[in-house]
C-alpha cells in the first residue's frame, strides 16, 4: 500500500481550483441572469453560459470525486487536534457532495420545465434533458432546490476560505500552503534566529 503523502499532488490542486472558481463564477452568473430589469435576449443568453459552465463544473466534480476515492491519502497538518481533523475531513465532503448536486439540481431544473429549453453547451452541443416528468410545480421545488444549495455552498465557501486564511496567517502552519503547491513553511525559523 502506498504511504499517505504530506501535501496534495498537481491534479488535485487544479481541480480544487478550477471547481472553486466556476463555483463563484457562477454565482455571479445566477446573481446577474436574474436581475428584473435585465433584456430578455441578454438573460437567454446568461442563461446558457450559467448552464454550460455548469455541467463543465459537474463535470470536473465528478472527475474529484472518483479521484478522491483512488488518489493516496493526505496526512493532517501537524499541530491538528482529532477533532480538527474531522472537522476539516467533513467540510471536504459536503464541499465535495455540494460541487456535484447544485449542478445536478441546475440540470434537473431545465429537465423539469414545461417550456423544454435546450441547453447549448458553449453553442458547441444540445445537453440532452434529464427523463424526468415535467411539470410547473416540479420545475419551482427544483429552482428553489438549486438556489438553497447554491447558497449553502457559498456559505461553507466562506468558512472553508476563512479556516484556510486563519490557519495560515494565525496558527502558521501548512493548511492553506499545501494547497497552492507552495513550500512547506519553516515556522518561527527567522524569529528565533535573529535572537540566538
Amino acid at each position: 500500500m502506498r504511504r499517505p503523502a504530506d501535501r496534495y499532488d498537481p491534479f488535485a490542486i487544479i481541480l480544487h481550483w478550477l471547481i472553486a472558481g466556476l463555483i463563484l463564477g457562477l454565482m455571479v452568473l445566477g446573481f446577474a441572469m436574474t436581475k428584473p430589469s435585465i433584456d430578455p435576449v441578454l438573460q437567454f443568453s446568461l442563461f446558457q453560459w450559467h448552464k454550460s459552465f455548469g455541467m463543465l463544473a459537474l463535470l470536473f466534480a465528478i472527475v474529484r470525486f472518483a479521484y478522491s476515492l483512488i488518489r493516496v491519502r493526505v496526512t493532517p497538518v501537524a499541530g491538528m487536534s482529532r477533532l480538527e481533523h474531522l472537522a476539516a475531513k467533513g467540510m471536504h465532503h459536503v464541499l465535495l457532495a455540494l460541487a456535484v448536486a447544485v449542478p445536478l439540481a441546475g440540470w434537473m431544473v431545465a429537465s423539469v420545465s414545461p417550456l423544454e429549453i435546450p441547453t447549448f453547451a458553449f453553442n458547441l452541443a444540445v445537453i440532452p434533458h434529464l427523463p424526468v416528468p415535467k411539470s410547473d410545480a416540479a420545475e419551482a421545488w427544483w429552482t428553489t432546490a438549486h438556489a438553497v444549495l447554491a447558497y449553502s455552498t457559498l456559505a461553507l465557501v466562506f468558512l472553508h476560505s476563512g479556516a484556510a486564511l486563519y490557519h495560515h496567517y494565525r496558527r502558521h502552519d501548512d493548511t492553506l500552503i499545501r494547497m497552492v503547491g507552495g513550500r512547506r513553511r519553516q515556522i518561527k525559523t527567522s524569529a528565533t534566529e535573529s535572537r540566538s
